[in-house]
């Protein structure tokens, strides 16, 4: 027989069923936040005029001429410093295409390279850096520079940049690391306390990344030497956008921060809710995007977030019903509208109005989409990991126009010219068919 009195056991009863009229109301916000959509239809919005394509040539010229695209630079990934990740280039670069060369592996490719004038620089996630010709494919130089890497360089100023996860198989820390373009040869080299795979930015002389202890570094490009370090709350994974003086980026506590670009104070920070029973965010994997005054990144609560890029105040949130990992796409291609670009693991790709976040078009992938979207000319490129494929669509219509047997996670950039595709572990240069 218990020797509880009935006193205290209606004591208890009351508190479990106090605990659990607590669980179903968080429960309840849990599904408002998780499942609702947020719009801000007045939140400020800079509209932009439409970018004409560029009037590339998409032949190479006759033996002797020099070609224009010899000095074209993909430096950083996404593309531009705000990691826009759209090329306007000519829609005469669409498919189908002919695979002109091929560098293939077995160590797995999770970023693509960047393009320096007739070179590719391409970081393997073994801590490998190669080097290629963009013209031919052949390797014209590598480096095992440490155990681990997850991150495209950034290129500049005659050097390549490369963050690292890891610098050696027991230790558990990355390195920042500034090597000649053309040599190869460590120009210096920086340890760092924690891991890294954030994609470095370089601006005006100084290098920007982020690290798993939360430590943003602003470094002198010339020489490494740290001009500020800031702390966000939580690890930053991804890449560093930059616009308007300012740097944007999400970290692992789902907070989203803008530094001022001169001296790494806090022009705002903001929390978002969606996941732990609407109590707070999931995490921030996705690099951003800055575009019409707006900064768009993905977060593992399964949504998609537009902010005020001036004050950080929220515009609109888009669930999809899966983690959003992927790195976004913004653009306005010729007779379209502002649309943000951008896969789920649900197995869906969007289209969405960069204003209101409202859908324009969504295309069933049927796979886990793990990776960032690329906007060339007015084809947007997405890989889908589950089926290792890389899938093109119409940027206006959504409708599937392209499919390579190859790609798992950030396929394609392009000079204009030629798509530069990546699959699991090789590399691919593709021109479209004489018609």
């Amino acid at each position: 027989m218990s020797s509880e009195s009935p006193r205290s056991r209606r004591r208890i009863l009351i508190g479990v069923a106090a605990v659990l009229i607590v669980l179903v109301g968080s429960g309840a916000v849990f599904a408002l936040t998780r499942e609702g959509d947020v719009s801000n239809p007045d939140v400020e919005f800079r509209p932009e005029p439409t970018q004409t394509p560029a009037p590339t040539p998409v032949e190479e010229p006759r033996k002797g001429k020099k070609d224009p695209l010899d000095d074209f630079v993909w430096a950083h990934y996404g593309y531009s410093k705000d990691r826009r990740r759209y090329l306007p280039a000519s829609t005469l670069l669409r498919p189908p295409f002919y695979r002109v060369w091929s560098e293939t592996g077995s160590v797995l490719l999770e970023f693509p390279p960047v393009l320096g004038g007739k070179r590719l620089f391409l970081l393997k996630n073994n801590g490998a850096l190669y080097t290629i010709s963009k013209k031919t494919g052949k390797v014209l130089w590598k480096k095992r520079l440490g155990f681990l890497a997850a991150s495209s360089p950034a290129y500049g100023e005659g050097k390549v940049f490369v963050t690292l996860l890891q610098r050696g198989r027991t230790v558990k820390a990355g390195r920042v690391i500034a090597l000649s373009a053309k040599t190869g040869k460590v120009l210096w080299n920086r340890l760092l306390p924690s891991r890294s795979e954030s994609s470095p930015l370089l601006d005006n002389g100084r290098l920007y990344f982020g690290s798993e202890n939360g430590t943003i570094y602003a470094l002198k490009a010339s020489n490494g030497d740290v001009r500020w370090t800031y702390k966000a709350s939580g690890a930053v994974k991804a890449g560093l956008a930059n616009a308007d003086g300012k740097l944007y980026f999400g970290d692992y506590k789902g907070r989203v921060y803008a530094l001022r670009q001169a001296d790494g104070s806090v022009s705002w920070a903001k929390s978002t809710s969606g996941a732990r029973f609407g109590l707070g965010s999931g995490q921030f994997y996705s690099t951003p995007a800055v575009a019409y005054g707006r900064v768009y990144i993905g977060n593992t609560d399964g949504k998609m977030y537009s902010f005020a890029s001036r004050d950080g105040k929220l515009a609109w949130s888009k669930g999809t019903g899966g983690y959003v990992y992927a790195s976004p796409a913004v653009a306005q291609v010729p007779q379209g509208k502002p649309t943000v670009y951008f896969g789920s693991y649900s197995g869906r790709f969007y289209g969405l109005d960069a204003r209101s976040g409202k859908v324009i078009w969504s295309h069933n992938a049927k796979g886990k989409i793990s990776g960032g979207a690329t906007v060339v000319g007015d084809i947007v490129y997405f890989a889908n990991l589950s089926k290792k494929e890389t899938i093109g669509l119409g940027a206006r219509t959504g409708r599937k126009v392209f499919r390579f047997p190859r790609g798992s996670f950030n396929p394609v950039i392009s000079d204009g010219r030629t798509i530069f595709l990546t699959g699991y572990s090789s590399l691919y240069a593709l021109r479209p068919k004489t018609r």
